[in-house]
């Protein structure tokens, strides 16, 4: 096969520079580079690097594969055949490649892909294949947030900085509280003791509360002996009849009773008579004193809720502004006849959780005040 370079093709714009000497058919491929080239489409080089895929789409060209060895050699009538269908879209090309900006010398400024030949992993993976993430729905979300928020809170171990401490007893003090809650019950009277009274109410006791809670402060005493006083005055009051005129002796030979167990310094019974204004005498003191331990059986000390306040506000890490607020809260409680109906340990994680409340505007019951109180937060409610 020969290729002429001086003959032209009348039907087609294309034309030919460079001639090609006749060859054997294998040298085609490199002459098929030089008219390549040298192709020219109105004037201006025209592309030749194409898209095979679409060359095999609209001309049903079979091109074998870059590997295979024998390719077809391209004669005039296919060079003229693929110039004509291109120049039919040379103006929507022109358009879109910007050839009349470019100065390129024969394949133009693109580069065509050839999309048989891209990497696989280049190629678009079909919509079947793809792995695509798990939906969550919101209720899974909201059932995540809620196993967070149900996470216990731990129970602190209050004890374990007073390790070293020995007053602190640290070895024994869940044993230590634990029979307090036990016998506690010894110590409570019946929310109903004041209906046997013919001489005293409600009313009188408290006033006897009061008065006893300014003598307390004067003479310093200890927040344990304030707290046993009022304990020893209900349990009398419970077993005994009393008239009025004696109600004042009673509070002061409690206070008295209560002294001796709490106090290192114990108040002379002169001092005792001089803060009642010399309504009793001495011997009146003493007599009463003695009434009043067979009365009690010789059963004075009893856990009362001073005991369990110490050990509750403890368990809430409570500053010295709370432990005020839930003292005098619990001081309160002393006054009225009411309040005889809770067990002290009631009484004393009530006044602490109040005190929480107060103080941090919220409310306030952690794990930890739950555990060691034995109290929840319904029950102080």
């Amino acid at each position: 096969m020969k290729f002429s370079v001086e003959k032209n093709v009348s039907n087609n714009p294309t034309n030919f520079e460079g001639g090609l000497d006749s060859r054997k058919v294998g040298q085609n491929r490199r002459a098929l580079g030089v008219i390549n080239q040298n192709l020219v489409v109105e004037g201006r080089p025209y592309p030749c690097v194409v898209n095979k895929r679409a060359l095999s789409e609209r001309n049903n060209v079979c091109e074998k594969k870059q590997a295979d060895p024998v390719h077809r050699p391209i004669t005039r009538r296919f060079a003229a055949k693929i110039a004509s269908t291109k120049t039919s879209n040379a103006e929507g090309t022109t358009k879109k490649s910007n050839l009349a900006n470019s100065s390129s010398n024969g394949f133009g400024d693109f580069i065509f892909v050839d999309d048989e030949h891209k990497p696989v992993e280049d190629q678009p993976v079909p919509m079947a294949l793809e792995q695509t993430e798990p939906m969550h729905s919101e209720s899974d979300r909201m059932e995540e947030v809620e196993m967070e928020d149900i996470m216990e809170e731990p129970v602190m171990d209050i004890d374990t900085p007073d390790a070293n401490d020995p007053l602190a007893v640290a070895e024994y003090i869940e044993d230590l509280y634990s029979y307090y809650r036990k016998v506690e019950s010894t110590g409570c009277v019946s929310p109903n003791y004041m209906a046997q009274q013919f001489d005293i109410n409600e009313r009188m006791r408290a006033i006897l509360v009061d008065w006893l809670i300014e003598v307390h402060d004067k003479f310093d005493l200890m927040h344990e002996t304030l707290f046993l006083t009022v304990n020893l005055i209900d349990r009398f009051l419970e077993k005994q009849s009393v008239v009025r005129k004696k109600l004042q002796l009673v509070g002061l030979v409690a206070m008295l009773l209560a002294c001796k167990y709490e106090e290192v310094s114990v108040p002379v019974v002169g001092d005792l008579i001089l803060i009642s204004d010399r309504a009793y005498t001495r011997k009146e003191v003493l007599e009463m004193e003695k009434v009043m331990v067979n009365a009690l059986k010789f059963n004075i000390s009893v856990p009362t809720a001073y005991v369990f306040m110490r050990r509750f506000l403890k368990a809430a890490q409570a500053d010295r502004k709370l432990e005020l607020l839930a003292f005098f809260l619990i001081e309160l409680s002393l006054v009225e006849y009411a309040m005889l109906k809770f067990p002290p340990s009631q009484l004393a994680a009530a006044a602490v959780y109040t005190a929480q409340c107060t103080m941090y505007g919220v409310k306030q019951w952690s794990k930890t005040c739950e555990w060691h109180t034995n109290y929840s937060e319904d029950q102080l409610l």
